[in-house]
């Protein structure tokens, strides 16, 4: 039995070397496919988990937001008081309120203002897991003091160079002078490409529009004993309905849910994905068809010779395997290098992961049997009588 399969790769395998060019032309256009499926597999990952991070960066069980949320980039005021009233419900522990808006940040160097996300936090709470914030807690209790995300694009300037060597760095953010007291890591994302850290104070100076009364976002720590899918229940059931409450985790998750459902660029994304598979599917398809129509007198004498159609079926079916794979080799290796040049250019999270790698492969052996079991039918009309 090993040795029939052993036997049909081998004749699939010198099926596909006869025509060196031809093969060369299926390598390259299951590659294409890959890169394709691939970039945009990876563009789609790199949009769920930077729009994300902010979410997961909160320290914090449960979160409150206004009852007409959408997206943590275009959250709507609620009034602070009613995070307050948390405290009453049992389990609940602490809160911390949390200032959200888009400033206008000046690059100290070339003078342009920039859109820049701020934060606003109490700096005696913790909100955020950054270490680097609880280390500058006490720069953050200055007024007109920030910390700048190092993960910001390189338009913001070259901030944590500067910081690093003259440990004093200053500029205009809303055309209020602040200083930089430090560094955390947050990263861009597609709707955010900078982020800084004030406290609550600084915050409320740079936007001397927002009521202080008035928060996007509040974030509710639990006792240990605590279960958070029963507080959080608790506090929707009897709080008023101008609230929403979410376990972090499912913030997240709203999140994620809204950029792909909602925003075209998750549309665009995920049709990207498709349209890539067609395109495989095609060109293998055209491949293969053209192998066997180039071969039908030879598949027409294995018949006459005693060989069942399922064993050239076996043949054909050997042809797509080897073609997925010789294609997936030279794309998987392309795409690598595209991932690092994208996440270069735009510092965005994109990078290639196991499962990943592995879903594109079984992608690309599915459109490569998709195209062999649509052929079948041009190797069934191989009748042996032709031959004689």
């Amino acid at each position: 039995m090993l040795r029939k399969y052993f036997r049909t790769i081998l004749l699939a395998w010198r099926q596909l070397i006869k025509q060196k060019t031809r093969l060369a032309v299926a390598v390259v256009g299951i590659a294409f496919a890959n890169i394709m499926i691939c970039t945009q597999m990876g563009f789609e990952a790199s949009l769920f988990d930077s729009s994300t991070a902010p979410q997961r960066s909160f320290d914090t069980d449960l979160v409150m937001v206004s009852s007409h949320f959408k997206s943590v980039y275009s959250l709507k005021n609620f009034s602070r008081e009613r995070l307050y009233q948390a405290l009453g419900f049992k389990g609940v522990e602490s809160v911390s309120p949390l200032y959200m808006g888009y400033g206008k940040w000046r690059n100290p160097q070339t003078r342009r203002l920039l859109t820049i996300l701020v934060f606003g936090t109490d700096p005696r709470t913790i909100a955020f897991k950054f270490p680097e914030v609880e280390q500058n807690r006490s720069q953050l209790q200055k007024l007109d003091t920030v910390l700048f995300d190092q993960g910001s694009l390189p338009e913001f300037g070259p901030i944590a160079t500067l910081w690093q060597q003259q440990a004093i760095v200053e500029t205009e953010l809303n055309d209020v002078n602040v200083r930089v007291g430090g560094l955390f890591t947050l990263g861009a994302s597609f709707g955010a490409y900078g982020n800084v850290i004030t406290s609550d104070s600084t915050y409320l100076h740079l936007f001397p529009n927002h009521h202080p009364q008035q928060i996007q976002i509040g974030l509710i720590k639990l006792q240990a004993d605590a279960h958070p899918q029963q507080v959080a229940q608790s506090l929707v059931d009897d709080l008023p309905d101008d609230v929403m409450i979410f376990t972090n985790e499912s913030f997240a998750q709203a999140e994620k849910a809204y950029w792909a459902k909602t925003t075209p660029i998750g549309f665009v994304f995920g049709l990207g994905v498709i349209v890539s598979f067609i395109v495989g599917i095609v060109i293998v398809y055209q491949i293969i068809y053209a192998e066997i129509a180039d071969h039908l007198p030879q598949y027409a004498m294995l018949k006459a010779i005693g060989y069942s159609d399922r064993y050239l079926i076996a043949v054909l079916i050997q042809e797509a395997l080897l073609l997925a794979v010789l294609g997936y080799i030279p794309g998987f290796i392309v795409s690598l290098g595209l991932y690092q040049l994208a996440a270069t250019a735009t510092m965005l999270p994109i990078f290639m992961t196991i499962e990943r790698g592995f879903t594109v492969f079984v992608l690309t052996v599915t459109m490569c049997l998709i195209s062999a079991f649509t052929t079948m039918r041009k190797l069934n009309s191989a009748d042996p009588a032709d031959v004689f």
